[in-house]
């Protein structure tokens, strides 16, 4: 370290004062002082965003702060500019045009030449249909086809109960699936609710008067020639107090030992139960397990669907153990919320039968299907949903490349949309476009989907009422929009294709 003495004159006498000065030598607090460069630099010279857009960081060196315009398709967050240096992030529009497009940004600063970077995009992807493979799980989702779900019914409680009566609604009977049947579909979902009929631990004992009930129910669905799904519905806690409560087991492990026990306990009964019934049955294991009332995974997501893998690996190890035709029937398995959004944390447990089936549900968009605001049109003719048909092709061939495509099955065990009012004639052209073009899109990528219908036409927000759960006869006007669906899954004309129900769209 150096010690210069500087002299200056205040009030016509000479003092001095000492600056200290130089490099540290690791024994006093010095720091460099960063030279000012004499040019720009950039991190990059060429960002290659993605056709779906995206962010993209770029660090610039320069002797001041640099200075950029940029097109409209591109914003930006900006840096801190220290030490001559800022760090920009660049936010990259999805391109929705059939063009690609780039841009050659000029980045100026003082005491610098201009330097240029350059954004290239591709044009929007183009999703083709896929040719379908001859694999496992294509076969499957052809085996069961477009299915109907018997929606608060069996999984319908009051007071902590299940019952078939508890939301209004009359018992089942043979007419029912005879009906279901002849309207078209080929399988049926059976949300079944255990809550109020299950015994204290250890046992878990289920009892007898509803497990045969809904036995009895299974046989008139078999009768009629259906596939048929049961499983464990609203059992999940959602805030309110049930058994299946994954924040208690996520929170502590005591408790998730104690519900895996239960899982093991009430699958083992229902399995036994229905062991000798043929391959038409298939067992589900959860319906929407939720952390809490999150419906979306805000932290810790790892861990919550590890919790929901485990529950799922328990069911699997339950039934198979039972023997019988459960040794290898198919076996269905959802995820966190049995959101498409969390699959990527699902997996498909170990089953010796190799025939354990994932699943999902599909309500997109919310705000026309279930949510409040049930807006009123939806597609490209519309103003709500522009973009309608683009999501739902991007969502169905995201599920085939990533699942399908690898022959891992997975089936869509719930969607749908609220009944629009027949009397509002472009709210109910809309309401059967939709429905046609999400049947054609999830048949022309091999997914099997259960359309929701809860019986309901005049309560609450959700009006799913098709086939009236007693007699099996179509409900008001809802023939014209079940036979919209039917004829997206079954038609064989070659001319009538996606692009052609999407060229077919009402205007609006």
């Amino acid at each position: 370290m150096r010690t210069i003495y500087h002299w200056i004159l205040v009030a016509g006498v000479l003092i001095s004062t000492i600056c200290c000065c130089g490099k540290n030598n690791g024994n006093d607090n010095d720091i460099d002082t960063p030279t000012s460069p004499g040019s720009i630099t950039l991190s990059a010279n060429t960002i290659e965003a993605a056709a779906a857009g995206g962010s993209y960081e770029l660090t610039i060196k320069a002797p001041a702060r640099p200075k950029f315009e940029l097109p409209t398709w591109i914003t930006k967050k900006d840096g801190t500019f220290k030490d001559y240096k800022i760090t920009f992030t660049l936010v990259v529009a999805a391109n929705d045009k059939d063009e690609a497009r780039e841009a050659d940004i000029t980045v100026s600063a003082t005491g610098a030449n201009d330097v240029t970077l350059k954004v290239t995009q591709p044009a929007k992807e183009v999703i083709k249909d896929p040719v379908l493979p001859n694999n496992n799980a294509v076969a499957r989702n052809m085996e069961l086809g477009l299915g109907w779900n018997m929606g608060n019914h069996f999984d319908a409680y009051s007071n902590g109960v299940a019952s078939e009566t508890a939301w209004g609604g009359k018992p089942a009977t043979e007419a029912t699936f005879a009906g279901v049947k002849a309207a078209g579909f080929t399988s049926v979902r059976i949300p079944v609710t255990w809550l109020g009929h299950i015994g204290d631990a250890p046992d878990y004992k289920l009892d007898e008067t509803w497990l045969n009930r809904v036995y009895e129910v299974v046989g008139y669905a078999e009768k009629a020639g259906l596939f048929v799904i049961i499983n464990t519905h609203h059992d999940e806690d959602h805030g309110e107090g049930h058994w299946q409560n994954l924040a208690g087991a996520v929170n502590s492990e005591d408790t998730n030992t104690q519900i895996k026990q239960e899982i093991a306990a009430v699958w083992t009964q229902i399995a036994n139960k229905f062991k000798d019934k043929g391959d038409f049955l298939m067992l589900e294991s959860f319906n929407e397990l939720i952390y809490g009332t999150e419906w979306q995974t805000y932290s810790n997501t790892q861990k919550k669907c590890a919790i929901i893998n485990e529950w799922n690996q328990v069911f699997v190890d339950a039934v198979r153990a039972t023997g019988g035709n459960n040794s290898t029937r198919w076996l269905g398995v959802p995820g966190y919320a049995a959101s498409a959004l969390y699959l990527e944390y699902l997996t498909v447990p170990n089953d010796p039968a190799n025939k354990t089936m994932l699943a999902f549900h599909c309500y997109d968009p919310y705000d026309y299907t279930i949510g409040e605001k049930q807006l009123p049109d939806w597609g490209h003719t519309g103003k709500s949903f522009p973009k309608g048909e683009e999501q739902i092709q991007t969502l169905f061939n995201s599920i085939y490349t990533n699942y399908i495509a690898k022959d891992i099955p997975i089936y869509m065990g719930e969607f749908g949309c609220s009944f629009r009012s027949k009397s509002d004639a472009k709210a109910w052209a809309s309401f059967l476009y939709f429905l046609e073009y999400f049947v054609k899109c999830a048949r022309v990528y091999g997914i099997s989907s259960f359309l929701w219908d809860n019986g309901n036409k005049g309560a609450g927000q959700e009006h799913h009422a098709y086939i009236d759960h007693a007699t099996g006869q179509y409900i008001d006007y809802s023939e014209e929009a079940v036979s919209a669906m039917m004829r997206a899954w079954n038609s064989t004309d070659p001319n009538y294709t996606l692009q052609s129900v999407y060229d077919s769209a009402p205007a609006l």
